[in-house]
């Protein structure tokens, strides 16, 4: 019954069938998180583990059939791992090797030329959960944890969780389809009934959650009144290229905006439910309860910023924590910050595909980020800039740079979007490679534009983060 109203409900909708499913999947996590509030609050940490994984292996079940054992079996050998490896580097390797080449083999297997919603998806956020998990029991041993770093010290795991516990974690249904990114020790403590603002309760946290549901709802809204006039496929077609290319340049801005909110609709809808639920909290500042512990956008910013740091900032937050905390600090011995950033983008960009989009889209990041610092530093070191840019100009440049940041981050996006080498490379041939072009005379250009704009006192060489 369920299915054919689905796919009528997709037709009507002009959306794809798993997209509905997808997003229908999000919206159930409402009742779970409520039903878990009622009844199994109180209940024992086998019982809600029980609760956790049956609800997340149903939403599975619902999305992707019988390949829902794809994600049961890495659960299970990581269980494994721990259990028979113990806390020792062979461990982790032998985590990272294993899950990361499931999920390349799952990629290569079911790839195509088209971003299809196939149960890859819910995988590569299981795949980081499963690699962290191996990576804070492996901490857990280390002496001495008072050394370790906040975010590190906050995820350590003192004991070999159990097989019931493993599933719960892997399968919770707010983090399960598309993330966020949380540790087992966060969730340890959400089963204890340890994240509420109300001691012994489950939390006043209905509000907060609706406030991003709401938020996110109107994310679904403005992308589903402007999708359809910004499809990927357009850029593909003869009216495209013979438009003129300062049209095909605010279209790709334009493009940006609009795509990039199904991937912020999912997260805002998804952290809702970690809310309700309780993952969410963040404990008590200034009397007040925060409800940011699941948080994978910060729209305020996300919407204002003018620089690429700070959108990065703003999007996918948990990904790019999980990103910081077990790859890019863990690279600290190389003693070189840039190779560890070099090498932390190479395994996100491995990480989402096999496709050579991902390559070019991360690359792009890396070539933008690095301009981006450098300009940064030049406009504080000359006192020309720095006047111009506290002026009452500023509102100008403002715009200016916004402009500049929207349309490079759609220049970068595209790739990332339309996946394979044909068909990006004609969307860059029809804007001329502006892009490339831009920033890599601007990295070449700032030198010397230190050597004009900076008086001699306040030169220094360029540092890399």
């Amino acid at each position: 019954m369920a299915a054919p109203l689905l796919k009528s409900l997709a037709e009507s909708l002009g959306s794809p069938e798993p997209a509905v499913r997808l997003i229908f999947s999000l919206l159930i996590g409402y009742p779970f998180a409520l039903v878990y509030r009622k009844f199994f609050f109180y209940q024992s940490a086998t019982v809600i583990h029980l609760f956790h994984a049956l609800s997340g292996l149903a939403l599975a079940a619902f999305n992707f059939g019988s390949q829902i054992y794809h994600s049961a079996v890495c659960v299970l050998v990581q269980f494994l791992m721990l259990r028979l490896m113990g806390r020792t580097v062979t461990t982790v390797l032998s985590s990272f090797i294993f899950q990361m080449v499931y999920l390349l083999a799952g990629y290569y297997c079911t790839a195509t030329e088209e971003y299809d919603i196939k149960w890859t998806m819910p995988h590569c956020v299981l795949t980081l959960k499963l690699i962290g998990l191996s990576l804070d029991f492996y901490d857990g041993g280390q002496e001495p944890v008072s050394s370790f770093r906040a975010q590190q010290k906050n995820a350590v795991l003192s004991s070999v969780p159990s097989l019931l516990e493993v599933y719960g974690f892997s399968y919770f249904y707010g983090g399960f389809l598309v993330g966020p990114q949380f540790t087992l020790h966060s969730y340890k403590k959400l089963v204890a009934g340890e994240l509420t603002d109300c001691h012994g309760k489950p939390p006043n946290s209905a509000i907060p959650a609706m406030k991003r549901f709401s938020l996110g709802f109107l994310c679904l809204v403005i992308y589903a009144v402007f999708s359809p006039y910004y499809q990927d496929s357009y850029y593909l077609t003869d009216e495209f290229e013979a438009h003129p290319l300062w049209y095909r340049l605010v279209f790709i801005l334009l493009w940006a905006k609009v795509s990039l909110y199904k991937y912020v609709t999912c997260w805002l809808i998804a952290e809702g439910v970690c809310i309700l639920a309780g993952l969410g909290y963040n404990g008590i500042v200034d009397g007040k309860p925060q409800w940011n512990a699941c948080a994978n956008m910060k729209m305020w910013l996300f919407e204002t910023t003018p620089l690429f740091e700070g959108t990065i900032a703003s999007f996918n937050i948990n990904t790019n924590e999980w990103a910081s905390r077990n790859v890019f600090k863990r690279l600290r011995f190389l003693g070189n910050k840039m190779v560890s950033h070099m090498l932390t983008l190479l395994f996100l960009t491995i990480w989402h595909g096999l496709h050579s989009g991902y390559v070019m889209c991360f690359s792009m990041e890396f070539l933008i980020v690095m301009v981006e610092k450098q300009t940064l530093t030049l406009v504080r070191d000359s006192p020309l800039l720095s006047k111009l840019a506290n002026s009452a100009f500023y509102p100008l440049i403002y715009v200016v740079q916004q402009f500049i940041h929207w349309l490079f981050m759609g220049y970068s996006l595209v790739p990332f979007c339309l996946l394979t080498y044909d068909k990006w490379l004609k969307v860059y041939r029809s804007v001329y490679f502006s892009g490339h072009i831009f920033f890599i005379v601007a990295l070449f250009s700032i030198p010397y534009l230190r050597k004009v704009l900076v008086p001699k006192r306040e030169r220094s060489p360029l540092k890399q983060d």
